[in-house]
């Protein structure tokens, strides 16, 4: 069986979660329930499931329900990020975070749901890294994996792997599912307060250091309120 690369995920959970009003007027995006378990427990058992042992888990909005709900968990092992003061978005979440983060770490976003493929999405990510070549692992997917998606895509993707961005007036073959391995290297000189994870990005796509992998399983885009039924039609099986 393969190592996984890493031990530890960042979960970022801190999000306003204004998409899927009104079920975040009184509770915060990853609580809200899709087949019957909140978004967070989703991603979670993924984690337990692939044997990933410990999440870090970022909290802003209605912060005391997230953390109380995540610390309730056996396994995997629940750290929490606490941004109550200052929502610090993608990129200064994990530079916030990086202290609990080992070199690499999975990050994710705590809204994924999504079916494996043959292998778990970790382990592939797993098997694909390479820390001297790459600053990012991207697991991307394509549009015919990507339920209830509905936009021109995220990435092109070379042979070799390397990613770079849709371009304007273009469809992108590849979406971003929210899922990543991220070396230390990335995050170098982050910028301080809140940030988004592009900027990052966009330097290791300029180094030829950000690369993608595409998922054999199904993601589900779960945005908004009227993503929920037809998610859980597809989980449940109709």
């Amino acid at each position: 069986m393969t190592k996984l690369a890493s031990d530890t995920a960042m979960i970022l959970a801190a999000g306003l979660g204004k998409r899927m009003r009104p079920l975040t007027a009184s509770q915060p995006k990853p609580l809200v329930r899709v087949a019957g378990k909140a978004l967070i427990d989703h991603a979670l058992d993924r984690l337990a499931d692939a044997g990933v042992g410990r999440a870090v888990v970022n909290v802003h909005y209605l912060a005391d329900a997230l953390e109380a709900h995540v610390l309730a968990r056996k396994s995997p092992q629940v750290l929490v990020s606490d941004e109550r003061a200052q929502l610090l978005e993608t990129g200064g979440g994990m530079a916030r975070a990086l202290p609990l983060l080992p070199d690499p770490f999975f990050a994710l976003n705590a809204d994924n749901i999504w079916l494996d493929g043959p292998k778990s999405a970790f382990h592939d990510l797993s098997v694909r890294w390479n820390p001297d070549a790459m600053d990012a692992l991207l697991l991307v997917v394509p549009h015919a994996r990507a339920v209830n998606f509905q936009g021109p895509g995220d990435f092109h993707m070379d042979p070799l792997g390397r990613l770079s961005r849709r371009r304007d007036g273009r469809i992108a073959p590849f979406i971003y599912t929210g899922i990543q391995l991220v070396s230390h290297r990335l995050m170098r000189d982050a910028p301080e307060g809140p940030f988004s994870t592009n900027i990052l990005w966009n330097r290791a796509m300029e180094e030829g250091r950000l690369f993608g992998i595409s998922f054999t399983g199904l993601w589900f885009e779960v945005g908004t309120p009227q993503a929920i039924r037809p998610t859980e039609e597809a989980l449940l099986g109709g």
